[in-house]
């Protein structure tokens, strides 16, 4: 098949500015139409509600202690790098974030 690299060339943009008003919505709604299978018992077993019995549950997250190059910020409270450290009003320290 012979190819005439001289001629111009279509893109998606072109062909969308041809197509009329119509069309673009039917293509909108047949876009938006499209529903998710959704198994509901799989919705529910996964749910926690607020408030629920969680004493039987363990932490499975390892916690550690303020490192020597961490500060916590007193704005936000966050325990953030010395290097996050942006300024110092006294005895307060503050994150880049907070200051």
């Amino acid at each position: 098949m012979a190819t005439d690299y001289d001629a111009p060339r279509r893109n998606e943009t072109d062909e969308l500015g041809e197509d009329s008003l119509e069309e673009l919505k039917a293509r909108r709604a047949e876009a938006q139409s499209s529903s998710v299978d959704v198994d509901e018992t799989d919705f529910n077993e996964a749910l926690e509600l607020p408030g629920a019995d969680l004493s039987n549950e363990e932490l499975t997250v390892r916690v550690l202690p303020k490192q020597e190059d961490e500060f916590t910020c007193s704005s936000c409270f966050l325990v953030q790098h010395r290097s996050r450290l942006a300024a110092t009003r006294g005895d307060r320290l503050l994150c880049r974030d907070c200051a």
